[in-house]
């Protein structure tokens, strides 16, 4: 799922202390000769909060287990997020379908400045300070997933140094 990311350190749910986040839970139908058949999808955030985070979707006829299936998909889809000092490393931007969000370091004491979708991820992500904006689609399944492709492209000085082939300090005194 998330091959097209350099960074993207995949992690083991084993030992993890993780909380489940429900974003949403849509009820979808069916029409059938035989009248409508109603099910449930549900997407679901996983995270340790301490840069562990996982988004996972689930459907079935009743809600209990189509959020249990959002929660086992999120475990099988965790990733590791670089945090520095309780916000993202550098401003940046991520996008899925029509739905686009940015996210943008803060002052410590800003808290979570986002909305719905967005707000759930960094919280399960454990990011104390931030600001976000999304824009386009508001659909909660594209803003969860522009969120994660705006996340997976965070990297912190050190990731930046290893892939120049530079040290630390000429990251910053270039």
């Amino acid at each position: 799922m998330y091959q097209n990311y350099k960074s993207a350190e995949l992690v083991k749910p084993g030992g993890l202390d993780l909380k489940d986040r429900l974003v949403g839970v849509q009820r979808v139908t069916k029409v059938t000769k035989g009248g409508r058949a109603f099910g449930f999808s549900a997407i679901v955030v996983v995270g340790d909060e301490a840069g562990v985070v996982g988004q996972g979707l689930g459907k079935s006829k009743d809600v209990a287990s189509a959020i249990a299936k959002a929660v086992e998909d999120a475990k099988k889809n965790l990733v590791r997020i670089p945090i520095r000092k309780g916000t993202l490393p550098h401003e940046q931007k991520g996008k899925y379908g029509g739905a686009r969000v940015n996210i943008i370091p803060a002052a410590p004491g800003t808290g979570v400045i986002a909305g719905g979708a967005v707000r759930t991820v960094l919280e399960a992500v454990g990011v104390h300070d931030v600001l976000s904006k999304s824009q386009g689609s508001s659909n909660p399944h594209n803003v969860v997933k522009a969120t994660f492709d705006a996340l997976l492209q965070l990297r912190d000085a050190n990731t930046i140094a290893k892939d120049r082939g530079i040290s630390l300090e000429k990251v910053f005194n270039a």
